[in-house]
């Protein structure tokens, strides 16, 4: 498969506030740094990915405390408590100015691979905590896809199977910690690409596993292990 049939995605890359909106987060120090800020980890392994395929790679530049470029706008949670509040202008400005260019950034670059005639696998790259409602998660890797779709069954298995294959020792889960058809941007964009070429994983990684040494090795599993699902697609 050739290298510009990939794309890759980070939408919680970081938990920066651009500067006109930071008067909304004062004191918000400790919840900008929580998971609830970002998906810590998450664009360090999206960009070793991207490099190591020579893929392009989409990040987002704000908090999703800013506005979740994972949600759909309809979503009650697109905007935090700390911008729902904003004059509806206020918020169309957010949507015009951060939402909508990097959604719209993404599925260019998927249309353009597409035009190509082959086929496209896009890699949407989060983190989730180990801890969640008191219970420890039981697995350190998550692939979501839509289980109606062929193409990505047949992604998620492979890349499982891979993945287990090189690095044995790590529990590997398809649709979980969520559901892959659960609102969010892949979901948006298999109704807007319409392709049975396309296909989406969103790729959940245990943050237990960006916090100390393994997060390097982590990178090359990925990597290869992606590699080889992708050489058993072909």
């Amino acid at each position: 498969m050739r290298p510009e049939s990939l794309v890759f995605s980070c939408e919680h890359a970081t938990n920066r506030i651009p500067a006109p909106y930071r008067r909304l987060f004062r004191g918000a120090r400790e919840e900008l740094r929580s998971h609830r800020g970002w998906d810590r980890g998450a664009l360090r392994v999206a960009a070793a990915l991207a490099k190591h395929f020579r893929a392009p790679l989409f990040a987002g530049e704000a908090s999703r405390l800013l506005i979740d470029l994972n949600r759909s706008l309809h979503h009650p949670r697109v905007f935090s408590e700390r911008t729902r509040g904003l004059p509806a202008i206020e918020r169309m400005r957010l949507v015009d100015r951060h939402y909508a260019p990097y959604r719209a950034a993404v599925e260019a670059s998927l249309r353009n691979a597409l035009a190509d005639g082959g086929r496209v696998v896009h890699v949407s790259v989060h983190s989730f905590t180990p801890i969640w409602k008191g219970s420890p998660r039981t697995a350190e890797i998550g692939l979501l896809y839509d289980p109606r779709r062929p193409f990505e069954r047949r992604i998620a298995a492979t890349w499982k199977s891979a993945m287990l294959d090189i690095a044995p020792q790590l529990r590997v889960r398809r649709n979980y910690p969520y559901r892959g058809t659960s609102d969010g941007f892949s979901v948006a964009l298999r109704q807007t690409v319409r392709s049975p070429r396309y296909g989406c994983i969103e790729l959940e990684i245990n943050q237990a596993l960006l916090r100390n040494a393994s997060a390097a090795r982590l990178q090359q599993w990925l990597g290869k292990s992606l590699h080889r699902a992708l050489e058993a697609l072909r």
